[in-house]
């Protein structure tokens, strides 16, 4: 049995003895390592069944930490750092010798980024090493924001899943790395491009990478359901396709009728972009315990936070 407690000295132990734990962040709980254990740093790789080109996001606690692993920091960084962290922002920056290649996927840079979590920024400032920490979730399918999530993915295989409550922000960080200085945004995610845009200016997106990805999240199938799941701007029109189908629908803030459809989850009914990405993953987990024949989703406006969701949707409905 997985232990599930808010015992933040037994995480610590753990982590300390090359063992994995579950932390809880403000986007999604992560499955944490020490960064300098290779045999740490493989159980990761395992349990997830994560390929070993993905590399993994480095947490720590405070900038002044940065030193211990970050060779040199642009001074766009510097203000996205000053605006954002603690925070949902990962920044891919030149890593030193001393990060482990497993870590980086052998690339010479490291993503990293300050949790806006007490919880695990106690648990950072009581280790001696920061944690590599991708989502806690087997490769590709639904990221988890409830420390339940966790457990049924990896219950007695994992050893301890650090309790920190539902996340607030409810899906990954965004993730900016640098080309020539200039940044280059590499996963849409928690912030918005335009609140990213509102520090440093215009950025490039280059958010989809099959081959050697830059960062997590780039590969065009990623945070599925196990049901067939569909992205599509007109649910109501679109589930006229299947008249002999159990279907859920996941909706923005206005329900749809059918015939057909047996479940529907609004995930913010006053309109709010943040609460429905804050509800996002939990209420995909929750449609895919309904046995049903697909899911059907609806399109989110093309800006803010809409896009970030939308982007988690499309890579959702990708087929294996």
């Amino acid at each position: 049995m997985t232990l599930v407690s808010k015992d933040i000295t037994k995480a610590a132990a753990f982590l300390n003895n090359d063992e994995l734990v579950s932390i809880p962040t403000e986007t999604v709980y992560g499955l944490a390592a020490n960064i300098f254990s290779e045999t740490a740093i493989n159980k990761i790789f395992e349990m997830k069944q994560r390929p070993l080109f993905n590399p993994l996001i480095v947490h720590t606690y405070s900038v002044e930490q940065l030193d211990k692993f970050v060779s040199y920091i642009p001074t766009k960084a510097k203000l996205l750092a000053d605006a954002f962290w603690p925070g949902s922002l990962t920044m891919v920056l030149p890593k030193k010798s001393g990060v482990p290649d497993l870590v980086t996927a052998g690339k010479p840079t490291v993503g990293v980024r300050i949790p806006n979590h007490e919880t695990t920024l106690e648990l950072l400032q009581n280790l001696d090493f920061p944690l590599a920490a991708p989502s806690a979730n087997p490769f590709g399918s639904i990221s988890p924001t409830k420390a339940s999530h966790v457990k049924n993915y990896f219950d007695g295989k994992l050893k301890m899943v650090l309790e920190g409550g539902s996340c607030q922000n409810g899906i990954e960080s965004t993730i900016v790395g640098f080309e020539n200085e200039e940044p280059v945004l590499y996963r849409l995610g928690s912030i918005s491009i335009e609140e990213i845009e509102s520090i440093v200016g215009s950025i490039k997106v280059k958010n989809n990478k099959e081959q050697a990805p830059d960062a997590p999240g780039m590969l065009s199938r990623h945070y599925a359901p196990e049901t067939h799941t569909f992205l599509v701007d007109n649910v109501t029109e679109y589930v006229k396709n299947y008249p002999n189908k159990k279907v859920g629908v996941l909706l923005f803030s206005q329900k749809v009728s059918a015939d057909n459809i047996v479940h529907t989850e609004i995930l913010s009914k006053s309109g709010n972009l943040k609460e429905a990405a804050a509800n996002l993953y939990a209420t995909l987990h929750k449609l895919d315990t309904l046995d049903l024949d697909i899911i059907v989703a609806e399109k989110f406006p093309e800006y803010g936070l809409g896009k970030s969701i939308n982007d988690r949707l499309l890579r959702a409905t990708k087929k294996k």
